[in-house]
């Protein structure tokens, strides 16, 4: 509005001193026809007839720039208009702000009625009033940022689509009581050594993320877009305090092409035949109940999705794909890449995934199944087959609780996390073409149970259970191959308090306890205690 009237001022200045050229140039072509006609009436001089042409040029563009200046203070006027209507749609909000604050405060000094019954009102779509209050309060929030958005600062591309950055800030303060594997992502406990102490304490925020999405343009009917997503547990560096510099990671990166009711997913992306993961914002850079029963990775893949609608509230997911065969081997060289064990059998992996969904309860009860197969190749003929067959289940149990599960059986899935992460057994030396390579058979899985009393607070609960088959593992149990022992169950469960005072920050409050079988040994307990504050953008 400023520039409009900055604008408007200009273009009276403007206006002005071209009247004044205007009359000036009457003035004197007034006085240039006197002379003229006291000279001898000589009325056909150039001089008089182009000084005549400049003044009607000047009397034009005065025309025009009094038709600007009218539709400035027009314009003018609309935005002043504008920006009365958005000042009473404020005014109304915080009244009805105000309003629900004063009936909040009311209930809470009434007493019940009835012991336990739940008092809050509702409005007429069902929904509490403190629901209906926490997305008030976040939509004047909205509504107040509109008003400066233009003033912000856009992420800009190369290209002309629209791009989205995205992330989180997260610190991890943590203490352990018993050894583990990793001081803030434990997954496996293990005996104490000699020097060991009694527990420890520590901070991270090498969960932290970071992410893009661009959003592109239509192809073959298809909307297209892409994203990518880092993190900072790629390692340490090796250097003074390097514990606290943790190296960046890349995460996910797809490409997406979305018809209607088909889908094509192609980059590095999660397991989509086991897509479920337990909540938790302690262990973020490793999904929770890593090798405690849920398989994860993120794998090179290229999938087709397509969806049935079979009624309004049911809909039917098919999957399938092919993805790069793992088989969680560590690099041997730093840069150059070798090829891994899967790599070697010269064929991808195959997975697919069929799920119904159904509406119930305002939320979604989603059952699916699904397969893996790939192939590993140990040399001299050795290949090993990989293959895994999952299970996955949500469902809500009212308007506040929720249960979630999943569940596997295969055999060679160390590279996903299953087996506790051990993939194969040999019976020599793996030089030795005599000597036998076998896939470990293994299952497990983990449920969960969330309660969610409001939109800003939540309680989760969750047990895992990964099984390598000890038969197997005796056969090997003189020849123990995975860091001098084989592991032969591994139990995990935590409780988390998670409160987000707004959507955008978070507190997280975790306990965890994690108990790992060494074959026919007594097992190794640990506990592990999370702080997490995460600001989310």
């Amino acid at each position: 509005m400023r520039s409009d009237l900055r604008a408007g001022a200009i273009t009276r200045t403007g206006v002005a001193v071209l009247v004044f050229l205007a009359t000036a140039g009457g003035a004197v072509a007034q006085n240039a026809g006197q002379e003229a006609a006291s000279s001898g009436g000589r009325p056909g001089s150039a001089e008089v007839q182009a000084l005549g042409e400049m003044v009607r040029e000047l009397q034009l563009q005065v025309q025009s720039l009094n038709s600007r200046v009218k539709l400035l203070e027009a314009g003018e006027k609309v935005a002043a208009t504008d920006a009365e209507s958005l000042r009473a749609e404020l005014s109304k909000a915080n009244e009805e702000l105000a309003f629900l604050r004063q009936g909040k405060d009311a209930l809470g000094r009434a007493s019940p009625s009835v012991a336990g019954e739940k008092t809050a009102p509702t409005d007429p779509a069902g929904r509490p009033t403190e629901d209906r209050l926490a997305h008030l309060e976040e939509d004047l929030a909205l509504a107040n940022s509109k008003i400066t958005e233009q003033s912000q600062t856009k992420v800009e591309s190369f290209s002309k689509y629209r791009v989205r950055l995205n992330g989180l800030v997260l610190l991890n303060l943590f203490t352990n009581r018993g050894t583990v594997d990793s001081q803030d992502l434990p997954q496996i406990a293990g005996p104490k050594g000699l020097l060991d102490s009694a527990g420890t304490f520590g901070g991270s925020v090498r969960q932290s993320q970071i992410g893009l999405q661009g959003f592109g343009p239509e192809i073959a009917g298809a909307r297209t877009s892409a994203e990518v997503s880092l993190d900072f547990a790629g390692g340490f560096p090796p250097s003074p305090n390097g514990s606290v510099s943790g190296v960046m990671r890349l995460r996910t990166a797809t490409v997406r092409f979305d018809w209607a009711n088909t889908s094509v997913v192609a980059g590095q992306a999660y397991l989509f035949f086991s897509p479920l993961t337990p909540t938790s914002f302690a262990s973020l850079a490793i999904p929770a109940l890593s090798y405690t029963g849920n398989l994860w990775a993120w794998v090179p893949q290229v999938r087709v999705e397509h969806r049935v609608h079979v009624s309004d509230s049911t809909t039917v997911l098919l999957q399938g794909g092919v993805l790069e065969s793992l088989s969680g081997d560590t690099p041997d060289l730093r840069y150059e890449r070798g090829a891994t064990w899967g790599e070697d059998s010269g064929q991808p992996a195959y997975a697919g995934r069929v799920s119904l969904s159904r509406r119930a309860f305002g939320q979604n009860i989603v059952a699916g199944f699904g397969g893996y197969y790939g192939r590993q190749g140990w040399g001299f003929g050795r290949n090993v087959d990989s293959w895994a067959g999952t299970a996955d289940l949500t469902v809500p149990l009212g308007r506040f609780v929720e249960f979630s599960g999943q569940f596997y059986r295969g055999r060679a899935l160390g590279g996903l996390g299953g087996g506790i992460g051990q993939n194969v057994l040999w019976n020599g030396r793996l030089i030795d073409p005599a000597t036998e390579v076998y896939g470990l058979d293994s299952m497990g899985g983990w449920v969960q149970l969330k309660l969610k009393p409001t939109t800003r607070f939540e309680v989760n609960g969750a047990l895992g259970d990964d099984n390598p088959y000890a038969s197997r593992l005796r056969d090997f149990a003189a020849n123990p191959i995975y860091s001098g022992s084989l592991l032969s169950k591994n139990l995990g469960s935590f409780v988390n308090f998670i409160y987000r005072p707004r959507s955008d920050v978070v507190f997280s409050l975790e306990y965890k306890r994690l108990k790992t079988f060494t074959l026919d040994s007594e097992a190794n307990a640990a506990n592990h205690v999370n702080l997490s504050v995460g600001y989310i953008f």
